[in-house]
């Protein structure tokens, strides 16, 4: 499945009505208002709520640390690996952001890739590639971003974008797998499912006014 990227709300509903999907860069939301959707999902994953609210569409689910279901979003889902992972909360908050990536191979903390200093993000390999112990894959202002562990790219920042020190720059998964580069991961899987979930609760539930 593939989304067209769109810059206007006219282009989106042209999109729609052709059964597509309609794809905004809008780090904003600013289109929000134009379209007015029956349901928000953020998705972000800031760790912290960013300005979303209930009242922006009839249904508004927040995905992670950084909302209270009930307060400032309809529902939470839990993004947190373990028992709880892709779980709907009506009332409440997801678990906490731990800080810790979760273990992947064996690997948790050195699987990560972190920008080393402030400046312009230069990529050196691509998503799907092969890394080293010690390879360069990156680099910022000529600091070179070096791989911990071997295993595949599967995650890495665009290149030419401004970074800042300490922030997530991608992962490598040290199962060796390129394919899972290209494939929905089970994290994403789980959370996504709660999302249905929430989605088709609110469709029976009268307490939730269409938008």
């Amino acid at each position: 499945m593939e989304a067209v990227r769109v810059s206007t709300p006219e282009e989106a509903l042209a999109i729609w009505k052709e059964g597509g999907i309609a794809l905004f860069v809008d780090p904003e939301a600013r289109v929000r208002e134009a379209i007015r959707p029956e349901v928000i999902v953020d998705a972000i994953m800031a760790k912290r709520n960013t300005g979303t609210d209930r009242s922006q569409a009839g249904l508004v689910v927040g995905v992670g640390p950084g909302f209270r279901a009930g307060a400032n979003v309809h529902a939470v889902v839990e993004s947190n690996r373990g028992h709880n992972l892709g779980r709907v909360l009506w009332e409440g908050e997801a678990e906490q952001d731990t800080g810790i990536p979760a273990p992947v191979g064996g690997y948790s903390e050195e699987r990560v890739l972190r920008v080393p200093k402030e400046g312009l993000f230069k990529a050196l390999r691509e998503i799907g590639d092969m890394v080293s112990v010690g390879e360069a894959v990156a680099q910022v202002n000529g600091v070179p971003l070096q791989a911990r562990i071997r295993g595949v790219l599967r995650g890495l920042l665009k290149d030419g974008i401004k970074v800042e020190e300490g922030m997530k720059a991608g992962d490598i998964d040290p199962r060796g797998e390129r394919g899972y580069c290209y494939m929905i991961s089970d994290k994403a899987r789980a959370i996504a499912g709660g999302v249905l979930e929430a989605i088709l609760h609110s469709l029976k539930d009268p307490r939730f006014r269409s938008a």
